[in-house]
């Protein structure tokens, strides 16, 4: 399919020009150059040489809020992903944050035979196998943590605390040696062959394993293995549950109970869980678990949920912050004293925006994923 003919398929002439999405787009809401709705005229108008060079092609969030209020049905999400492969193809490329590290790491783990040294995280505590039925996916929080000693975050402690879970449910998971990034940030900003390259390696190594299930702390990887492989032409065989959406069934088939909370807690909705695989109900249903009273909604939840503000590490900048600070805030409003999060994305820059003077002042609050809390009070 050409280039317009991808175009056509995201319903982009389809345009009512009534301005939903710009209303309700959270790098619109912050940054005055930005609207969705400009961004697919110039598209539709094939103004390709000014828009692939244009900054805001990659502010993009790709974080489906605009897609959920338009009446055209017009996947802007998508049409921004077509749009950036073409414009990588024709020699064009948004500006990676963090010195392109990040993006760099993911071609690297595209090498045929690369042996990798990452799972130092996995404790003597910690019960795993090589083969099994039930695979952990891990995801990049290995490297996570390593980029982002600075602002003193553990995201592989959301990893320990799913296997704690599920040794003390007798489960013993699969968790591969092997693993790659599973491309999600590359497909997103154009890369479609190394992203391919990446989905290949995963399919072929979590089949090999004899897995039936895979487990996914992080939102972004089951997104991918849920939608992102198919889509490009990958079959995935086993059935995919978000740690939440196993708690949750463990919680309803009496597997699993949980004490009281003596904590409040608030929930952020990751885009990739909720607007991408439409994923509410379960995280809720845990953290209300014996007792609704402790939890507390966010002014904007549910599809109405605002992001985190960077998507795919090519926007991190004054209204990625702008947008975390708001969160942050709304947050606070609650009257939480934690913040959940439900991918490691959510944690990371969350985190970061918490180390500014202003917001420590007056929005601090830990943050900590779903299954740490979980683990905390469990029986």
């Amino acid at each position: 399919m050409n280039l317009v003919e991808q175009i056509k398929a995201a319903n982009a002439y389809g345009c009512l020009e009534c301005g939903k999405c710009t209303a309700v787009c959270p790098v619109s809401l912050f940054s005055n150059s930005y609207s969705p709705r400009s961004m697919l005229t110039k598209t539709i108008r094939n103004e390709y040489d000014s828009l692939f060079v244009d900054y805001d092609l990659w502010s993009c969030l790709t974080c489906r809020r605009c897609d959920a209020v338009c009446p055209a049905n017009i996947d802007y999400s998508r049409l921004n992903q077509i749009v950036r492969t073409s414009a990588k193809d024709s020699g064009f490329k948004g500006k990676c944050s963090h010195s392109g590290a990040m993006e760099l790491l993911q071609k690297v783990m595209t090498t045929e035979n690369i042996n990798q040294n990452r799972m130092d995280w996995v404790t003597n505590d910690l019960d795993t196998a090589e083969e099994g039925e039930i695979l952990y996916y891990v995801g990049c929080a290995p490297y996570f943590d390593i980029f982002f000693d600075d602002i003193n975050i553990s995201t592989t402690e959301a990893a320990k605390s799913s296997i704690k879970i599920l040794n003390k449910l007798g489960v013993k998971p699969v968790v591969m040696k092997d693993e790659r990034c599973c491309g999600h940030d590359l497909l997103w900003n154009g890369d479609v062959e190394n992203f391919k390259m990446l989905a290949q390696k995963n399919i072929d190594a979590v089949n090999a394993t004899g897995a039936k299930t895979i487990l996914f702390s992080c939102a972004e990887c089951m997104s991918s293995f849920a939608n992102l492989y198919p889509d490009n032409g990958f079959k995935v065989n086993q059935k995919l549950m978000h740690m939440s959406q196993f708690i949750a069934e463990q919680i309803e088939n009496e597997k699993l109970d949980l004490r009281e909370p003596e904590i409040n807690v608030t929930f952020q909705d990751p885009c990739r869980l909720g607007r991408h695989l439409g994923i509410y109900d379960e995280p809720r249903q845990v953290l209300q678990h014996n007792d609704g009273e402790h939890y507390h909604e966010m002014m904007q939840n549910n599809k109405r949920s605002l992001c985190c503000g960077v998507s795919a590490w090519m926007n991190c900048d004054i209204t990625s912050k702008r947008i975390q600070k708001e969160r942050l805030r709304q947050a606070k409003q609650t009257g939480a004293d934690v913040l959940t999060v439900a991918c490691p994305k959510c944690h990371i820059h969350l985190s970061c925006t918490m180390k500014d003077d202003f917001v420590k002042d007056n929005y601090e609050m830990d943050i900590k994923d779903i299954s740490t809390v979980v683990l905390e009070r469990m029986k």
